[in-house]
């Protein structure tokens, strides 16, 4: 295959994967200042032009702060959105701001990216995230937060819980009442491991087989939550 027949099907398949994200679906945009500030911000995918650049709408201005005057030429951003139809799979790429432009609204234009993954939740993606939950070990709940969650477990950090008395493999229940539209969300865990930390403890959890969907509904949401 010649140089310019592998260039032209390397092509063809990144537009096919862009293809899988639908016009105005919701992505997060993941970005880092020169000084290494991050800041990940909600946006809706507008669509495309093959080789040439990718857009999306411009954040929330109330949500970007400060952040606002680093969104310019050159700015890295990582885009993740989900789907339409493949649950649990998420499609990702990496680019760099190429232009904003305010008609017909505000909307960032990224230059095209040379590599689009496709994600299966269902394997081993982890994701950083901010989750508040409850957590029941022994009849006592405690509040707790979601840092990272993949398919097959979370790291939770537990305010104020020296007091645990936690085993390997002990039984525990997670509970999400409240995360982006996900009410009273229960997952069945067991403890893998735990760690003291300055203000509190850090546990790692694996999830039961038997909670596996209501944990890909949580990873959908923690794919495109701003947090």
């Amino acid at each position: 295959m010649t140089d310019t027949a592998i260039k032209m099907d390397m092509a063809g398949r990144l537009s096919r994967n862009l293809a899988l994200l639908q016009p105005g679906a919701v992505v997060t945009l993941d970005m880092a200042t020169p000084a290494g500030q991050r800041g990940k911000f909600r946006s809706t995918f507008i669509g495309y032009s093959p080789k040439n650049y990718v857009l999306v709408q411009y954040p929330d201005g109330s949500k970007l702060g400060n952040f606002s005057q680093y969104i310019t030429q050159g700015l890295g951003v990582t885009v993740r959105g989900l789907i339409e139809g493949h649950e649990g799979a998420v499609v990702a790429f990496v680019s760099n701001v190429k232009q904003t432009i305010q008609i017909p609204s505000r909307i960032i234009v990224l230059e095209f990216p040379r590599e689009v993954s496709l994600q299966n939740l269902r394997s081993s993606m982890r994701i950083e995230t901010y989750i508040k939950a409850k957590i029941k070990v022994k009849e006592e709940y405690w509040s707790s937060v979601i840092s990272d969650i993949s398919v097959t477990g979370c790291q939770l950090m537990v305010n104020n819980g020296e007091q645990l008395t936690l085993s390997a493999e002990q039984k525990m229940e997670v509970t999400i009442e409240d995360f982006q539209g996900l009410k009273n969300l229960k997952l069945e865990a067991e403890i893998c491991n735990s760690k003291m930390q300055a203000d509190g403890i850090s546990l790692g959890v694996k999830f039961s087989d038997s909670s596996k969907i209501e944990v890909t509904k949580l990873l959908q949401q923690a794919v495109i939550s701003p947090h």
